[in-house]
């Protein structure tokens, strides 16, 4: 049964879980250099990856737009699958971009993953956005034997400067599924250098138009000042429902749909998603699988970043290609950096093929050896 219910970043909009309503959670980890600097969990979902990180749960469910199931894993050594858009319902979750959310599980192993994934995919007449689609046996077809398999290396996502912990661990990823069978291949996605831009103007305008209805008459907060009109209900009700996140990216979203910009920029986007998408089409003739790292460094103080926006975003660079072009997407624990903080391997696999990704998150699983725990502090 359900335990309970878990923070994370307002309407799923953060990675960091620094932008939560109801305050921060911090990470169970800590940096191995006697400091105690308390650590993001990562996000969205931040509350869902410290719980089973600590130990509380053994699962648990989380969403995903740009990298928020995958991301929080990795920051906190656990397991966690974005399967391909629609496989899950969405039904009861409050909509961020409605072309990028999915729902999907977290739990310590790829295997927890499969029995969840199990439990929560499948049709629902209630999501529009649902497949109709038989939920194949995931537990039971798993199979860490890659021989046959290709996998492949993007160049792109190798970055100028990339963390030197972060390609140590890339290289280790490559040799354990070269190790369990799979032939390693060198592809291109070229137009990666434009999906973090293109989410950040997509995401943005679906949520500005999904997060219109909170104007505090059918549901939501409502905050009614003394002998307020409507208008004043409504603009009390969007300021103090919506943090300073939120309310940064309604105003982008809303900027970029406005009529002298909506050619310019959500046009735009929407031709550079297909060209993703389309370059993910050109590496499926090369390969069945992608390795990348999840996320460009391991998990940042709490404070580091939130005054920086941008830099804060950048922590989605290797999460949201996967999500513009709807495919299943996995992080698995990969090991430890030289603070002895976790560092995810992320697999990306064809539109369906979740059988595939978790395969090849168990093949990893079964070499990394990865059994940290965080210290149990509190």
């Amino acid at each position: 049964g359900m335990l309970g219910k878990l923070n994370l970043d307002q309407f799923a909009m953060g990675s960091s879980n620094e932008t939560s309503y109801f305050g921060n959670v911090i990470s169970p980890w800590r940096r191995n250099d006697g400091g105690n600097a308390a650590l993001a969990p990562g996000g969205s979902s931040g509350g869902s990856s410290t719980a089973i990180a600590a130990r509380l749960c053994p699962a648990a469910t989380g969403t995903d737009t740009g990298g928020s199931i995958r991301q929080p894993a990795a920051f906190v050594g656990i397991s966690g699958i974005k399967p391909t858009y629609g496989r899950c319902s969405r039904w009861g979750i409050v909509a961020f971009a409605s072309s990028l959310d999915q729902a999907g599980p977290m739990a310590r192993d790829v295997r927890d993953c499969a029995i969840m994934l199990e439990a929560m995919a499948g049709f629902d007449p209630k999501d529009s956005t649902s497949l109709e689609l038989p939920v194949p046996e995931w537990e039971a077809g798993l199979n860490s034997d890659l021989r046959g398999k290709k996998v492949g290396i993007p160049k792109e996502y190798r970055l100028d400067g990339i963390d030197e912990d972060i390609a140590a661990m890339w290289d280790n990823g490559i040799a354990w599924l070269k190790d369990a069978g799979a032939e390693i291949v060198d592809i291109s996605l070229p137009h990666t250098k434009y999906a973090l831009p293109a989410y950040y103007i997509i995401a943005p305008a679906e949520a500005s138009s999904n997060l219109a209805r909170y104007d505090g008459v059918r549901y939501g907060l409502r905050d009614l000042p003394d002998g307020a009109g409507l208008q004043d209900m409504y603009a009390a009700t969007r300021a103090a429902g919506f943090g300073a996140e939120v309310r940064r990216r309604i105003m982008i979203g809303t900027y970029v749909l406005s009529a002298g910009f909506y050619d310019a920029y959500y046009t735009q986007a929407q031709k550079v998603r297909a060209l993703i998408a389309r370059d993910f089409e050109y590496a499926w003739k090369q390969c069945d699988l992608i390795l990348a790292p999840t996320a460009p460094s391991a998990a940042f103080g709490l404070g580091e970043k939130t005054s920086d926006p941008l830099s804060m975003y950048l922590n989605d660079v290797f999460a949201v290609p996967a999500s513009l072009a709807g495919l299943p997407a996995m992080s698995v624990p990969g090991g430890l950096d030289k603070q002895g903080l976790p560092l995810g391997l992320q697999i990306v696999g064809k539109a369906m093929d979740e059988q595939g990704v978790l395969n090849a998150g168990l093949a990893i699983e079964e070499r990394a050896g990865f059994t940290a725990e965080a210290e149990k502090w509190w």
